[in-house]
């Protein structure tokens, strides 16, 4: 599946666990959505990826990726040392030009 440039590098930094190079995706004044807890700002943002992802040994590998405008869909498997592990989750986008505003994750 070919994603755009910038969803596939925010993939990949999510697969690196390199926090700095995820939230460099975002807006400044971002907004994360994720288990019940918002993360504003690209620095909340790094922070809460970089602990997610060392939690949880997280890997995402896309499944389907829909944008219309500024918004998009991106499917995704996600895997790690989670309860129901691997699942599939949705990120849902808000686009500003080539950085995410929003993201929601859903199961």
């Amino acid at each position: 599946m070919k994603l755009p440039e910038n969803i596939a590098g925010f993939i990949k930094a999510q697969n690196d666990a390199d926090g700095a190079a995820f939230a460099s995706y975002f807006t400044e004044h971002a907004t994360v959505f994720d288990e019940g807890s918002s993360y504003l700002g690209r620095q909340e943002i790094k922070q809460w990826i970089r602990e997610a992802t060392e939690k949880y040994n997280m890997q995402v590998t896309p499944v389907d990726f829909k944008q219309t405008g500024t918004k998009g869909t991106l499917t995704v498997e996600t895997s790690g040392t989670f309860p129901g592990s691997p699942a599939m989750m949705h990120y849902h986008l808000d686009m500003e030009n080539a950085l995410i505003n929003s993201l929601k994750i859903t199961g």
